[in-house]
């Protein structure tokens, strides 16, 4: 297949764009084999019901609707490219990555297929229901052994349709021995009830399948820029007003000693290392911790802090300090630290 014209733009030219301009489908590209693998791993359970996938500005699955709308960025490397550059990560990019989200997705689907939540006993496993949105922020209990863990996050714990959309997630997979994994814990009882529930309606087709178009849920007819700005935002809108006691502490405010240099200096040329660890630990997104890197070099530089050059503890350190303000922003939507 030829490359696309636009493939070939710079970024400034591609985000002049709009994303429904660009053509894109999932036919013929490297997604259409990962759907067919998840349409494949239903069939193996029995499943007849493959869900719908369209392209979308990101991973969801419309209320009421049984159908999957995968990120448009994930269509074509110029794309991901692009994501890359502007949210300094693609969701999703890896297929491993790819097939943990769509199997998570798909559980949506089928929860509107088959209209799961009006069940007495799913409402008894995983909690009522309702019309909500999971919740950007919430307080999760990473050691609770009462949901799995799939997804970053404990993202069971946010919703109850997510935990039943996580603890389908982890039925399906392929090779996964949940038995023994959660053997033990509370969560194997939700995992023995989805397996009885799917066994349920294994050959059956779906009691809710909805007529719609794609084109009802015209979430790409804006410009990459648009989609960028809005995005860039949603992850950026929440910064610290950074506690300059324990920016004092972690860097000296003095000027022109021997075997020191400016803190702001020392943040630019760690910021990667930085970045990857913090990151690694918290499972934030990259644009967002590089945003708060920004703040921090902004606001050192006022104060004229520096650091040591030969200080090994350092980057653990300001590291340590990172984690915990990142940590705070997952647990209550704020950059702020523990009192």
């Amino acid at each position: 297949m030829d490359a696309p014209a636009w493939a070939q733009l710079s970024d400034s030219e591609l985000l002049e764009r709009r994303i429904a301009s660009l053509g894109i489908t999932i036919a013929g590209t490297l997604l259409q084999p990962l759907v067919q693998q998840l349409h494949d791993e239903l069939s193996a359970k029995g499943l007849v019901f493959h869900p719908p996938c369209h392209v979308g500005d990101e991973w969801f699955v419309p209320v009421g609707i049984p159908a999957i709308f995968v990120p448009f960025f994930l269509t074509h490397d110029r794309l991901r490219a692009l994501e890359r550059s502007m949210i300094l990560e693609v969701e999703g990019d890896a297929p491993a990555w790819f097939m943990k989200l769509i199997r998570h997705e798909a559980a949506h689907a089928y929860a509107y297929a088959y209209q799961f939540t009006r069940k007495r006993k799913w409402q008894q496993t995983f909690g009522r229901t309702s019309a909500d949105e999971t919740p950007q922020f919430y307080r999760p209990r990473p050691y609770s052994h009462s949901f799995v863990v799939h997804l970053d996050d404990w993202y069971a714990q946010a919703h109850p349709d997510e935990d039943f959309a996580e603890t389908f997630a982890v039925w399906l997979t392929p090779g996964n021995d949940w038995r023994t994994r959660y053997r033990g814990w509370k969560a194997l009882q939700k995992l023995e009830y989805v397996d009885a529930l799917m066994h349920s309606i294994a050959g059956k087709p779906p009691v809710h399948q909805p007529v719609y178009r794609p084109g009802d849920f015209d979430c790409l007819n804006v410009k990459l820029k648009t989609y960028y700005a809005r995005k860039r935002k949603l992850y950026a809108d929440t910064y610290p007003d950074f506690y300059d006691k324990d920016l004092r502490q972690l860097f000296p405010a003095s000027s022109d000693i021997a075997g020191r240099y400016r803190a702001s200096r020392y943040l630019r040329m760690r910021r990667h290392r930085l970045m990857d660890s913090v990151c690694h630990w918290t499972k934030e997104k990259k644009y967002r911790v590089d945003k708060l890197l920004d703040r921090l070099v902004a606001r050192c530089d006022q104060l004229g802090l520096v650091a040591q050059t030969d200080d090994p503890s350092q980057d653990f350190r300001v590291s340590a300090y990172l984690t915990t303000l990142v940590v705070n922003y997952l647990f209550t939507g704020k950059f702020q630290r523990t009192k």
